[in-house]
């Protein structure tokens, strides 16, 4: 992967929404987490990228959960990335910096709810598929 410079400029969080489901909770129940990015450019300068991730738990039919849950966060950073290589190193790097908070605010929301405290998985390499693969077709310009 290319080496860029990456600097973190700010984090915010977007959303934290914990929802208690009418659901008999069973001894092996599967939260299975679903998680979602997005990568934005700040128009008034090209060196600004945000990058907001999203994990879930819901309940589906096929799969009750005990509750739902989504919390997002986004990071803003400043990049000299300037072509589609660069661009996409930074789009992984940032996603790495942003993890473990988003990582804390669904233990820190799971607690605050009094429900037993979700602690995602610590994450050595990436979180999404798509990150491992050999560049794309501009997925983060």
């Amino acid at each position: 992967m290319e080496k860029i410079n990456l600097s973190l400029k700010g984090i915010r969080v977007d959303e934290m929404t914990f929802k208690l489901n009418a659901v008999r909770q069973q001894p092996k129940m599967e939260l299975k987490p679903t998680f979602s990015r997005r990568v934005r450019r700040a128009v008034e300068n090209e060196k600004m990228i945000f990058v907001s991730l999203t994990v879930k738990i819901e309940k589906t039919e096929e799969s009750p959960k005990p509750f739902d849950l989504e919390v997002t966060y986004t990071g803003l950073f400043e990049s000299d990335a300037t072509d589609e290589a660069s661009r996409r190193a930074a789009v992984i790097e940032g996603t790495k910096i942003i993890y473990p908070y988003l990582r804390a605010g669904v233990t820190t929301l799971t607690t605050a709810a009094l429900a037993a405290p979700i602690v995602l998985p610590v994450v050595g390499g990436s979180i999404f598929p798509e990150d491992n693969e050999p560049e794309s077709d501009g997925l983060y310009s």
